[in-house]
């Protein structure tokens, strides 16, 4: 009986909460995701676990320290308070998890896309659907522009759309948390009101600094996962149609 090797590298793995993929990056993006907010370069590489870390603990730090508040200082010019505002003993213990989670992100994409070169030339079948009990997976095209509009209507939902549920529901709940604790949405109404004074007091600049990072972070990576979705899906069809219907007698190139 012949065996069929064991796939040495795998693109893809559904499961019923997210698929899990690799494909080419640039590092120099990642590198960027991460230096705007740390852990969310490892976060588009699917490495949860230390993108969870990373995330936390920024925002734990970052609070701490008052590193937004002396940004805000320094932009505008007033470089005494900003170093008045920063606490040293919390401020020690940032660098070095800030440059880690850069330079860990980065390096990262460059093993990865070394990594889905192999694995595109192996070219290993991909299961297409998953079906468990609290969610079914499927393989699928989804519209990159639709994955951004839901986006911009609320965080996570076009996580939600191109089903990476836990990405979706973490960042769901992070921007929930932080524009809670950043007044966003009084700031919001009293804006609409025309109550711009009542608006600028009320905002906590400390907790909405992290807002734009957060933002551009999950419009980014919701188009971009669509985009990459769609690959995937035309990949596991090519894949699949050569291995079943394709002529045993066709001359395959070198």
């Amino acid at each position: 009986m012949k065996l069929i090797p064991p796939v040495r590298r795998k693109r893809a793995h559904l499961s019923q909460f997210t698929t899990t993929h690799i494909h080419l990056r640039h590092p120099l993006v990642v590198a960027f995701f991460s230096f705007s907010f740390p852990g969310f370069g490892n976060l588009m590489q699917h490495r949860y676990a230390t993108a969870f870390i990373l995330i936390l603990w920024e925002l734990f730090i970052n609070t701490k320290a008052h590193v937004n508040t002396g940004i805000l200082y320094s932009l505008l010019g007033d470089f005494e308070k900003a170093k008045a505002v920063l606490d040293e003993r919390w401020l020690m213990f940032y660098v070095a998890i800030y440059i880690y989670g850069i330079w860990d992100s980065y390096r990262g994409s460059i093993d990865m896309n070394k990594l889905y070169l192999l694995a595109d030339r192996e070219d290993a079948p991909i299961p297409p659907i998953r079906i468990g009990v609290w969610d079914i997976n499927y393989l699928d095209k989804r519209e990159p522009w639709l994955a951004l509009a839901w986006s911009v209507l609320a965080p996570g939902l076009g996580h939600l759309y191109v089903h990476k549920v836990i990405t979706g529901l973490f960042v769901f709940a992070f921007t929930i948390i932080v524009s809670y604790f950043a007044h966003l949405p009084e700031a919001i109404i009293y804006t609409l009101t025309g109550q711009f004074d009542e608006a600028v007091r009320i905002l906590n600049m400390q907790w909405a600094l992290y807002l734009p990072s957060i933002y551009s972070f999950i419009f980014y990576d919701a188009y971009v996962s669509a985009v990459e979705y769609n690959k995937l899906f035309e990949k596991e069809l090519s894949n699949y149609l050569r291995r079943r219907c394709q002529p045993k007698q066709f001359p395959w190139p070198v």
